[in-house]
């Protein structure tokens, strides 16, 4: 993993020490995500930057790297993982190429050379990279099926500038953060989710998911080269279990390769147990040491839990059954409250947007912990989102609800930012973005109406729920000089999974009882059949207390940037006051009133980080 930047100017010599310069500073801003290496490359075209964390062939794998084939010469940009790296090279040794190193960045520019525009069918893997294609005088970009690497750009000037954070183009010079009225919309009506390919601040894109972008003399232009379908599912359930099983342990043992020290995720439930035993089988079979892992709690969490329907019970007993069956070394990592409520600000200076509060807090402070130790961890991210794990999926009144599922009620929005809601209509720019996104759904005609839904359901959640999860897992855990993998995105797995009928996918009313019946024989049956409980948060009251003050002394201070957005008073009488109703989730299961709080504080930091104004 790795950080990438650059720009690419038809109509200038960027071969100047001026350009370079621009450049360095483009990739200054990145330095987190690649803290053991830099590289730059400059033609009078294009200069290209990057910052590696070395993961494969640290000794040889360098960039900005460049190879030549038939005396021309191409130059890439790379951000990912390959996991069809040793089938990809032995189809280019059986063309004819040869290898000067045994990194996946070569063999992904010798995929170029090969297969050119059609690359992206070819590879398996997380990935954001540029090719400046000397012959062809373009430079040639391409991200990953789902998305799980970013990549951002603009136009300015004739000058297209890419990164991959939204601070690197900053750097550029002459670009500005601005926000317009759709970036408004976006931070406050769907955050922290993001429409696809929506950069919020004014310019500036994402390239989308599943595509490519080739930039020339002769313009822009963008096309997919993946698209997920809808097809009849036609195995049995038996046959449909084994699928997954295959699916899923084979998704997980391609990505433990390594040349780095690699962990585990493990919180005890199914989706991190699965990956965790696959991890510890295949470790113990290479007489390797044991499998290191982590799990994450906070401070006093103990005392202070009390169940849920979303979260029955925590996690300690879990990963202690874990412990005793399988042969693995486990870390519990514990959170302060102190540094959760004071890593908000952080946590938006590695995003550049406004996140998930202390769901982004938590996870960038346990990533800088599993950083000292590792370089590369596995997590169960998404397995919720590909097999229909969340309550939305089935629960009347949130299935057929005509908006976002985990987003269902915006009035603790409406209410908090009155002042901007109807100006800029934001429930209408959420309904639209919501419309726009079901009539895209793959379709498969004569469904019945609720496994339509569900297919709607389904795709909303890949495409938006997902997404947002993944945008998270990579800005903190870059930011810590960590990199996070995602077996469950698998795009294979997912194909299949999607097209798996809802009676199957949760047998006998079980969410997930497919995954559940795949891992038999995998996992203690107690923790196979262990229900399901999200990312862990904090219930120490002090957080509420210790947000809830930072905020009181904002508005108090009236000075700070945020409040041009609030209506104060009804913040007083609602969240702040000793009656509020913190317990409503605004977002997703867990977001309630304490993390409308801290969203907040965290959009106070952002428009201070920015210079951004109403």
């Amino acid at each position: 993993m790795c950080g990438i930047a650059g720009f690419c100017h038809f109509k200038r010599d960027n071969n100047t020490e001026q350009w370079a310069e621009a450049g360095r500073a483009m990739g200054e801003t990145l330095n987190h995500r690649g803290p053991d290496d830099k590289g730059l490359f400059q033609v009078g075209d294009a200069v290209l930057v990057h910052r590696r964390l070395a993961v494969i062939d640290p000794e040889h794998g360098r960039q900005p790297m460049t190879r030549k084939k038939d005396e021309i010469s191409y130059t890439i940009c790379y951000n990912g993982e390959l996991y069809n790296t040793a089938d990809l090279r032995s189809d280019l040794l059986a063309l004819g190429f040869t290898f000067e190193t045994s990194s996946d960045t070569e063999v992904l520019l010798c995929a170029y050379i090969a297969y050119g525009e059609d690359v992206g069918r070819h590879l398996e893997g997380i990935y954001a990279f540029t090719i400046w294609d000397e012959a062809r005088r373009q430079l040639f970009c391409c991200r990953d099926r789902f998305g799980v690497k970013p990549f951002f750009y603009t136009s300015m000037e004739d000058a297209f500038v890419f990164g991959s954070e939204l601070k690197a183009l900053f750097a550029y010079p002459g670009i500005v953060p601005r926000v317009e009225e759709d970036g408004w919309c976006e931070v406050l009506g769907l955050g922290p989710a993001r429409t696809l390919g929506n950069g919020v601040f004014a310019g500036i894109s994402e390239l989308l998911p599943a595509h490519c972008l080739v930039v020339s003399p002769s313009g822009t232009r963008q096309f997919c080269y993946w698209r997920l379908e809808s097809r009849e599912h036609t195995d049995d359930y038996e046959q449909t279990v084994s699928k997954v099983k295959e699916l899923v342990s084979g998704a997980i043992s391609r990505q433990l390769v390594s040349d780095v020290p690699l962990c585990t995720f493990l919180s005890g439930g199914l989706d991190s147990s699965v990956i965790t035993a696959v991890a510890a089988r295949d470790y113990a079979s290479r007489g390797l040491p044991p499998l290191e892992t982590y799990s994450f709690d906070y401070t006093d969490n103990e005392t202070f839990f009390t169940p849920s329907a979303f979260q029955p019970d925590d996690d300690r007993h879990w990963v202690k059954r874990m412990r005793e069956e399988f042969p693995i070394s486990h870390t519990v990592l514990t959170c302060d409250i102190e540094p959760l409520v004071a890593l908000l600000d952080d946590a938006v200076l590695s995003k550049d947007l406004p996140g998930m509060a202390d769901v982004d807090s938590s996870l960038l402070y346990f990533c800088r912990q599993v950083s000292d130790r590792h370089v590369v961890a596995l997590s169960g991210e998404c397995s919720d989102e590909v097999f229909g794990g969340y309550p939305w999926f089935e629960r009347s009144e949130m299935l057929f609800a005509d908006t976002f599922p985990w987003s269902r009620d915006l009035s603790p929005r409406s209410s908090v930012f009155a002042p901007m809601w109807e100006t800029f209509h934001i429930a209408d720019y959420v309904q639209s973005r919501y419309r726009d996104s079901v009539a895209q759904t793959p379709r498969l005609p004569g469904e019945q109406p609720e496994d339509a839904r569900r297919r709607e359901v389904a795709w909303l959640n890949l495409r938006w729920f997902m997404t947002t999860l993944l945008d998270r897992k990579d800005r903190m855990s870059m930011a810590s000089g960590l990199e996070v993998r995602v077996p469950f995105c698998d795009h294979r797995l997912v194909e299949y999974v999607f097209n798996i009928p809802w009676s199957m996918k949760a047998k006998g009313g079980v969410r997930k009882q497919v995954l559940r019946d795949a891992a038999a024989g995998l996992l203690p049956e107690d923790v196979r059949l262990r229900p399901k409980s999200p990312y862990p948060k904090t219930h120490n009251p002090l957080y509420t207390r210790l947000v809830a003050a930072r905020v009181t002394a904002l508005l108090e201070e009236n000075t700070a940037p945020v409040c041009g957005l609030l209506d104060r008073p009804a913040l007083r009488a609602g969240l702040l006051s000793d009656s509020g109703d913190l317990g409503k989730p605004w977002f997703g299961q867990l977001m309630a009133g304490p993390q409308m709080l801290a969203y907040l504080l965290q959009l106070n930091r952002w428009m201070l980080r920015f210079g951004i104004t109403v």
